[in-house]
């Protein structure tokens, strides 16, 4: 079975057993000793995986991580475990802690969803202070599944993985600096801009402009490139959505109701899943269509709405949960979708932060 595949089962199971886990400990026998062993090392051979190996910390004695890799007699990766529910925000000073005083090159921080992985890469022997790598094992993209590769037992080469591990650091460095830009550009960011297009003195109050208008632009750049991407898949789709229902309207009863998908709420449903796409993977992103509403949920699962479309009534509605509870808003148009980006998103960061299953009871 290829590696991508052995990430995928696991995946499927995470999301299958993480409510069932009530410990710390459970969480290291359900979740993040099958991740060390899909990595291709034995779990069970104590010359290559060590349960609580101590790392004494000064005069701290018997101070204990939870499992380290072993080679050739040496530790080459620690790995520090939370519970599934935990937020690793505060626990990576522990890690820190334990990485100073062994030979361990990574040090692996992670409550068996989310994995952190860390190096030296800032000052030799001194664990740097943000992760080089990040991922949710329930939300890989084919680039994560194939950089952590690269740590498996059969593919772990020091040299390769300290190159991968400078690169992957100074991209999402990069990447979080042209979000960051992009979204609330700075004055040296516009100046940039303005400098290249407007031909008399850049003041003060033209540089002000231009944050305004560079701003504008790029979001505007991103919604025409991903509306165009949407349109051969949305007509694709539709055409889909009408063979269904033509076939249910034939085969379904005169008497049962039948829900029909509508083109609208589709390419509301393709807005949103390109909105998201940044954060997660796009799969994750459901329609379940209903009588009155038409819900957009993460995983498919009734208890993590994203939002609900109201499309079927005389104003057409979207409604959202990212504040704890339901709240409506009148669309325009489904480009109006885009103005809400923030709310789509946010809604996305509390399930994944948290470990909830719902913000709001979706019933009704």
């Amino acid at each position: 079975m290829e590696f991508k595949d052995q990430i995928k089962l696991l995946a499927d199971r995470v999301n299958k057993m993480q409510d069932k886990i009530q410990t710390e400990e459970a969480t290291k026998n359900a979740l993040i000793m099958p991740f060390i062993q899909t990595m291709g090392y034995d779990v069970f051979n104590p010359l290559e995986v060590v349960p609580e190996f101590v790392a004494d910390i000064g005069i701290k004695k018997g101070e204990k991580v939870d499992y380290a890799i072993i080679k050739d007699n040496t530790p080459i990766m620690l790995i520090e475990c939370k519970h599934w529910s935990a937020n690793l925000d505060p626990h990576d000073s522990q890690l820190f802690r334990y990485f100073h005083t062994t030979n361990a090159k990574f040090g692996i921080l992670t409550n068996g969803i989310m994995f952190r992985f860390y190096t030296d890469l800032v000052e030799a022997n001194k664990m740097d202070d943000k992760p080089f790598f990040e991922f949710r094992i329930d939300d890989m993209k084919e680039a994560q599944v194939e950089k952590l590769k690269e740590f498996t037992k059969t593919h772990f080469n020091i040299e390769s993985i300290n190159n991968t591990a400078s690169e992957l650091k100074y991209m999402s460095e990069l990447r979080a600096l042209i979000v960051k830009e992009i979204s609330d550009p700075s004055e040296d960011f516009a100046k940039y801009f303005a400098k290249n297009v407007y031909h008399s003195m850049v003041t003060a109050k033209i540089l002000e402009m231009f944050k305004g208008l560079v701003k504008r632009t790029f979001n505007q750049y991103i919604n025409d490139t991903i509306n165009e991407r949407l349109k051969t898949a949305l007509a694709t789709e539709q055409q889909k959505a009408e063979q269904i229902a033509k076939e249910e309207l034939t085969t379904t009863p005169a008497d049962e109701t039948t829900i029909v998908t509508t083109a609208e709420e589709m390419e509301a449903f393709y807005i949103i899943r390109a909105i998201l796409a940044a954060k997660i993977n796009v799969t994750r992103v459901v329609m379940r269509d209903n009588q009155s509403y038409c819900g957009i949920l993460l995983d498919d699962n009734n208890r993590r709405p994203i939002c609900r479309l109201h499309f079927n009534q005389k104003k057409k509605q979207i409604s959202f949960f990212d504040t704890g509870k339901e709240e409506k808003i009148t669309l325009d148009s489904n480009n109006k979708i885009y103005d809400y980006a923030s709310r789509l998103i946010k809604v996305i960061d509390i399930y994944n932060k948290s470990g909830v299953n719902m913000i709001t009871d979706p019933a009704g």
